[in-house]
């Protein structure tokens, strides 16, 4: 009786560890209607299926326990639609042919508005080539034009490399920072050390060193820096060029800039 309780009690305790979450979504993308989605965490470098679910006349849903709120992504095949974390509370997707957005929980809102204020970014640097394109058409002196095309792209780089270095740094203690770190450099064909990332690691807090993507990518990126200097010697591969996760249609910033499920 007293090990029937005992395990009873167990199990309680278990279940009060875990927090439940709700995904509801709507796509008017033709292309998503009857296709199968998949909810995915990145665990041990892979992504690692957690739930999946039908889209139906636009709609659908995942729901479900977790321990641990984490960073996810809603893959269609082998194709990560969007980004969004896994945490308590109903979660809103809505996706078009023009813009994708998550909100309903704290994290949610404040990733998709860093993403809103990116892609913002993004879109006034396109602007700059249709200006170019324009002042040919209209005649008009391209040097001049030229000089104010640079320097307003300086002027955009630098506005990004601030927005997404003030955003890292002020999330170092939760998913949103190793996540923005991920989808910064999943993009790379190795580890590699640049200067974002060097100022990005004199800045980080431990729990962001601590990162299991984090901190592989940076001591991968540490051993090729070492190759690269002739001070360690290289076997056949660049170190952890192997260790990256594949996400050929990932979300990377860049990418973010575009609508996501337009195709």
């Amino acid at each position: 009786m007293k090990k029937l309780l005992y395990a009873l009690l167990c199990i309680i305790a278990l279940a009060s560890c875990s927090s439940s979450y709700n995904i509801q979504g709507s796509s008017n993308v033709s292309t998503l209607d009857g296709r199968m989605l998949y909810l995915k965490v990145l665990s041990n470098n892979d992504f690692k299926k957690i739930d999946s679910c039908d889209v139906v006349h636009g709609q659908f849903q995942f729901s479900g326990t977790f321990d641990t709120v984490r960073l996810a992504n809603i893959f269609m095949d082998d194709e990560s639609i969007l980004p969004l974390v896994i945490e308590s509370g109903d979660i809103t997707i809505k996706l078009d042919n023009t813009q994708q957005n998550v909100s309903g929980t704290p994290l949610n809102d404040e990733l998709f508005k860093f993403f809103n204020k990116y892609n913002q970014l993004k879109n006034q640097e396109a602007e700059l080539l249709h200006t170019h394109d324009r002042a040919i058409m209209d005649g008009s002196d391209m040097e001049a034009v030229t000089r104010h095309i640079n320097a307003e792209a300086v002027r955009l780089m630098a506005e990004e490399d601030k927005l997404v270095t003030t955003f890292v740094t002020e999330n170092f203690d939760n998913v949103l920072g190793p996540g923005i770190f991920f989808m910064m450099t999943i993009g790379y064909r190795y580890p590699e050390l640049t200067p974002w990332i060097e100022d990005i690691m004199s800045k980080a807090t431990d729990k962001f060193k601590n990162d299991p993507y984090v901190k592989d990518y940076y001591q991968k990126a540490l051993e090729n820096q070492a190759i690269m200097n002739g001070m360690k010697e290289v076997n056949n591969a660049p170190a952890g060029a192997a260790t990256v996760p594949s996400m050929p249609d990932g979300p990377t910033p860049n990418e973010l800039a575009q609508p996501a499920a337009s195709e």
